[in-house]
């Protein structure tokens, strides 16, 4: 841990106000949303305004041994943020700036920028910023390109990582490199930039971004679907993807259902098994005709009930009744969250492999997908004050991510590693893979002082 004079110098390299000892004030920066019980406690919290700045931390950092760890808004769920004992939270909040450039159609912003940020400064130009996690509304710019985030939209529009044009990262020894631009189409030199995107802040700092904008999308049309379970609704889901593309295609259970009627009272069937929550964004009638065919589908994999509107109000507010799971899952214990995608084949697998797993070890567990991509979402409700719980959960965890790899899937769609999910990632890489990655993060960061602890085990 440095001593107290090295904070002090650091303290005198950047602006007042910059560098906080607080404890009060630091505890609050010790957790990210995935609330690791494992975190440590830093020595310092520091709220650069600029890439000058982060320079200085991390050069800083570099001479005294003093590991740092980058940080946006806190919203992941893989323990990535989490603090080490004796680190610096070098919290990029501050840096929030954004600008858009309609003739390129791109959006330049500083990591702390928010993604909604991004969305409506886009938007005043009759642009749009499809990449649409959960968490848009608090989730920065920076923390979605450290974890290639997704979200509702990525079925049709992808991730994060395919709207990323430029990164400007700050080395471990404090050099700032820019890396691409705002040009569609650039293979000059190694894709550097796509080194940095979902690296948790493993390589570097991002200090800048700059993503591809789209031209706003028409009006979408909204279908949602009952179905008596959940291998039912994840048939229809194959069924719909082999020719169809909708804009969104979300999966929720009846756990997750029931959650969120208890938490907004709007009116979801309280008894379907499985809800299925489909977008058309297609121009004119093109989009009817979409939601028609998605409505056939559904009706011929036993869907119960089907309700389809042009009003987008209602599909915004079934939009968000998806986006509320977590906090409403939230309301009802500790939470431990998977990450896990499977091939679309496999999806009805992954579905009732997980109620097994629920029921062999006494435990709920809610699942929600990005079922269009096969990226799920299965979360395990417990009581982590109470020792038992959390055994079985942990073991319920493992026995989830088991699942997916036994079935050809990803340990993490868009959540990244972080702490919680490192010790799996030797057994998803390989010997050979894992060893190439730990020796492009060796000579990225020889001390090992960035984000120590994430993605890798020490």
């Amino acid at each position: 841990m440095p001593g107290r004079d090295a904070v002090d110098v650091l303290a005198t390299l950047l602006p007042a106000g910059r560098v906080i000892t607080d404890p009060a004030i630091i505890e609050g920066y010790r957790y990210d949303r995935a609330r690791d019980a494992r975190v440590g406690r830093p020595r310092a919290v520091v709220r650069p305004a600029g890439t000058s700045e982060v320079q200085t931390v991390v050069r800083w950092a570099g001479r005294h041994g003093v590991p740092v760890i980058p940080r946006g808004a806190g919203t992941g769920l893989s323990g990535g943020a989490g603090a080490v004992d004796g680190c610096v939270m070098l919290t990029l909040e501050h840096m929030r700036a954004v600008a858009v450039d309609p003739d390129t159609r791109v959006a330049v912003a500083q990591p702390g920028a928010l993604n909604v940020e991004i969305k409506r400064a886009a938007a005043e130009h009759g642009l749009w910023y499809p990449p649409d996690p959960s968490s848009f509304e608090m989730s920065s710019i920076g923390g979605n390109v450290a974890t290639n985030a997704g979200g509702l939209c990525c079925v049709k529009y992808g991730v994060t990582g395919d709207y990323v044009l430029g990164l400007e990262v700050v080395l471990a020894d404090g050099t700032a490199v820019k890396l691409g631009g705002p040009r569609i189409k650039d293979t000059a030199g190694l894709s550097l930039m796509k080194l940095f995107v979902g690296s948790e802040g493993c390589l570097g700092v991002i200090t800048e971004v700059t993503v591809r904008l789209l031209p706003a999308p028409a009006p979408a049309s909204t279908l949602v679907a009952a179905f008596p379970d959940m291998i039912r609704a994840a048939d229809a889901v194959l069924a719909i993807t082999a020719g169809l593309r909708p804009s969104v295609l979300e999966l929720m259970d009846r756990t997750s259902v029931n959650a969120v009627e208890d938490k907004l009272g709007m009116g979801l069937d309280r008894e379907a098994g499985a809800l299925l929550l489909v977008c058309s964004d297609a121009p004119g009638p093109a989009s009817a005709a979409e939601i028609e065919a998605v409505a056939q589908i559904c009706t011929r994999h036993g869907a119960t009930e089907i309700h389809a509107t042009d009003d987008p109000a209602e599909g915004e507010a079934l939009a968000v009744a998806r986006r509320t799971v977590l906090p409403a899952l939230e309301q009802r214990g500790d939470l431990l969250l998977e990450d896990v995608g499977v091939p679309l084949p496999a999806l009805s697998a992954l579905v009732e492999g997980v109620a097994e797993i629920a029921e062999e070890y006494g435990l709920t567990i809610a699942l929600v997908a990005h079922a269009g991509d096969g990226n799920t979402h299965p979360m395990i409700v417990y009581d982590a004050g109470a020792p038992d719980s959390a055994a079985r959960a942990a073991l319920a965890f493992d026995a989830v991510m088991d699942l997916a790899l036994s079935l050809d899937g990803t340990i993490t769609g868009e959540h990244g590693v972080g702490r919680l999910k490192r010790g799996w990632l030797p057994a998803y890489l390989g010997p050979e893979v894992l060893a190439l990655n730990r020796r492009i993060k060796t000579a990225l960061d020889p001390q090992g002082l960035l984000n120590p602890g994430a993605v890798f085990e020490n």
